[in-house]
């Protein structure tokens, strides 16, 4: 059994953020000369790239709980044959 569930934008957020970290570790090492403007948008399309992630997760998750939920509750009402009138 699954211990929790599987968030996949923050997979994805974390694995952007350990790519500007090993790039900026490769620029501060000298082994790879680049300006801080390339990484502000790697930075903000992985954190869009995250979000987009989460939000496709959501609503998988919304549909798959609405459809269990819905074939849960095909059966008829438990009250319906009128056995629960008070005396």
């Amino acid at each position: 059994m699954l211990r929790h569930e599987f968030r996949p934008g923050r997979a994805v957020a974390g694995l952007v953020m350990l790519g500007l970290a090993a790039g900026y570790a490769a620029d501060a090492a000298g082994g790879w000369e680049a300006t801080w403007t390339f990484f502000l948008p790697l930075f903000l399309g992985g954190l869009w790239l995250a979000a987009t992630v989460t939000w496709a997760a959501y609503m998988l998750r919304r549909r798959r709980e609405a459809k269990k939920a819905s074939a849960e509750n095909s059966g008829a009402p438990a009250s319906t044959s009128g056995s629960h009138a008070i005396r």
